[in-house]
């Protein structure tokens, strides 16, 4: 099967991959630094980021990652689908529509996270292609800590 077919439209994405889930890579490790780095990146000033007795006498085992830190382990996961060839994602037409996060727990300092990818929907409008990918992100218990969702537009040829 032809991973896309060119139109003077749109690139056309194989919506065979619908429901396509692609497994979790190598976990990664949350640390306090990198929660105050994304903070400080962000303009997050909370003491829950940088403090981890504040964060322990507000409940949580360590310094809290802001809730959009999570960006960092989905924007792996849009590397993974653009350097599969068979999807026929070109990065270089793509841009970010939409983010969604359904926090289950904050991630905090410490947590080592993996996340699980399914594309849930591939469908076309006024000349783009449009993916949405759900991003399933647990903890090493296997616990849910974040469900992410993106939808990835990829601009038409005349987009």
């Amino acid at each position: 099967m032809c991973a896309r077919s060119v139109s003077s439209r749109a690139v056309v994405l194989d919506q065979s991959f619908i429901g396509r889930t692609y497994p979790p890579g190598t976990p990664y490790q949350v640390s306090r630094e990198k929660i105050a780095e994304f903070a400080t990146a962000i303009g997050d000033t909370s003491a829950l980021s940088r403090d981890p007795e504040v964060a322990r006498t507000a409940g949580h085992p360590d310094v809290v990652a802001p809730p959009t830190f999570l960006t960092i382990l989905t924007l792996g996961v849009i590397d993974k689908l653009a350097t599969d060839p068979d999807l026929g994602l070109d990065y270089s037409r793509m841009v970010h529509g939409d983010q969604s996060f359904t926090h289950h727990r904050p991630a905090t300092a410490g947590d080592r996270l993996t996340v699980t990818t399914t594309i849930e929907d591939i469908f076309a409008r006024a000349g783009n292609d449009f993916l949405t990918v759900r991003a399933e992100i647990a903890d090493d218990a296997g616990e849910p800590v974040c469900t992410a969702k993106a939808q990835l537009v990829v601009r038409g040829e005349d987009a």
